[in-house]
């Protein structure tokens, strides 16, 4: 919208994914791109996806068990937490790699206090439901090899996300490297933060 050229584009989970997505539409916009556990989600769905598509005849259950979900999700309630203390604690226990100062940061912002007092997380609930209507595997990895910019996959060693090595999917990129983080899980930027500021340095400066 702001015609900006030559970008450097970095984003996490599904905003990895979308920054993929965008550098393979518009190649010519981007100049170096960093997705963090960007291709993890779309990995166990592009199978599946393709699966559905290949079919002879149209399966409705996917689609329905589909809509179903999004109508359950548009009548569920955020859960709330007394104090922002409580949401703090929820936090950590969720995410045991942050220190006090990283989890505090994340709860202040990442929620909102409700009219009663209570404090709920800042989360779209349509996100817990992918559609089964989608890109097929082949079309995932046509638009990635359209990227020719310098691309940066990382990922944590002990993320749920499969390694972009072992699995292939390095294979889709005209030029991209895959780096794994230890001790660190989805969130790693904020797991091991000192050790992706110097991996995003260096590979913005090369």
């Amino acid at each position: 919208h702001i015609e900006l050229e030559e970008l450097v584009v970095v984003g996490h989970s599904m905003g990895g994914y979308l920054s993929l997505a965008y550098a393979g539409l518009y190649p010519h916009k981007v100049r170096k791109l960093i997705s963090i556990e960007g291709m993890g989600i779309l990995s166990r769905l592009a199978d599946e996806l393709s699966r559905l598509a290949d079919e002879a005849t149209f399966d409705h259950e996917p689609l329905l068990a589909w809509a179903e979900t999004m109508q359950q999700l548009s009548g569920r309630t955020p859960k709330r937490y007394a104090t922002l203390e409580d949401a703090l604690r929820r936090m950590q226990q969720a995410n045991p790699h942050l220190s006090v100062e990283q989890a505090r940061h994340l709860t202040i912002h990442g929620s909102n206090r409700n009219e009663d007092g209570t404090y709920s997380w800042k989360f779209d609930n349509y996100i817990r439901a992918w559609s089964p209507i989608g890109l097929s595997a082949r079309q995932i990895r046509a638009l990635y090899r359209r990227i020719d910019c310098p691309t940066l996959l990382v990922r944590g060693t002990e993320s749920w996300a499969s390694d972009e090595e072992e699995d292939g999917q390095m294979d889709c990129f005209q030029d991209a490297r895959s780096i794994a983080i230890d001790g660190a899980g989805h969130w790693v930027h904020h797991d091991q933060i000192e050790r992706f500021l110097a991996v995003v340095k260096q590979f913005l400066s090369d």
